[in-house]
């Protein structure tokens, strides 16, 4: 256990940080679940919008890699595009 009132402090930002990183990461995965049962184009486009945007903030605050969110932002504007196919 910590000694230092410091490391306390660390510890409990820590915690309160991790879920709050756990809560958006679940939520953002949530929303791709949600896109990928869509079959209708114009709330996939709407979709898109907000999960592109979610992907993004997770990455610039680096709870995912920002290689990971470019993947799926394309494997999912992919996804939206083959709709418009369709």
């Amino acid at each position: 256990m910590a000694n230092h009132k410091s490391a306390l402090k660390r510890i409990r930002s820590n915690e309160s940080k991790r879920l709050r990183n756990r809560y958006q990461a679940k939520t953002t995965r949530t929303f791709i679940k949600r896109l990928k049962g869509t079959t209708d184009q114009t709330e996939a486009q709407e979709l898109y919008k907000t999960v592109s945007s979610m992907l993004d903030r997770l990455a610039k605050k680096n709870i995912i890699h920002k290689n990971k969110a470019a993947n799926n932002k394309s494997k999912l504007a992919k996804f939206v595009n083959s709709l418009a196919a369709a």
